[in-house]
């Protein structure tokens, strides 16, 4: 799968821990930075992870920052992402399955390196069930988004 990743200052160790366990699970890696643990922006980051989505260079994004809840607010204010800051396995793995997630947000000062990587797994493992009444509601959302569009 190809997986796009992405933090700002304070995700950057985890950010790096989190794409070589993607790539030991034989997924190709974006990695859209932040390249260093400098000062920078979360909506820098969300934005290019969520671009990155949009644009069919990557199937799914990893988004972190410290506390995931800036980068999540920021990530969703593009059309068609669905991120949501995920600290348990079920909500990691049930967001794709109900929600179509297809930005898992991560906060590096909240959770550590093993709780991380079991969330990366369950949201990759997980699939979209195509049930009707997850179709219904993911219709109701996209008229919620073209209501913000107005």
């Amino acid at each position: 799968m190809k997986i796009v990743i992405g933090s700002d200052h304070a995700g950057f160790a985890l950010k790096n821990a989190m794409g070589d366990v993607l790539r030991g699970l034989g997924n190709a890696v974006l990695d859209v930075g932040a390249f260093n643990e400098n000062p920078s922006d979360y909506p820098d980051f969300a934005e290019a992870v969520g671009r990155a989505v949009l644009d069919g260079r990557a199937e799914r994004g990893v988004l972190i920052c410290g506390s995931g809840v800036g980068a999540s607010v920021a990530a969703n204010k593009l059309l068609g992402i669905r991120a949501a800051v995920c600290h348990d396995t079920y909500s990691a793995h049930q967001g794709v399955e109900h929600d179509d997630m297809n930005v898992l947000v991560l906060g590096s000062r909240i959770i550590g390196v093993k709780l991380a990587e079991d969330l990366v797994k369950a949201f990759l493992g997980a699939q979209f069930t195509n049930e009707e009444r997850h179709k219904r509601r993911l219709a109701k959302i996209a008229v919620l988004e073209q209501k913000r569009v107005l």
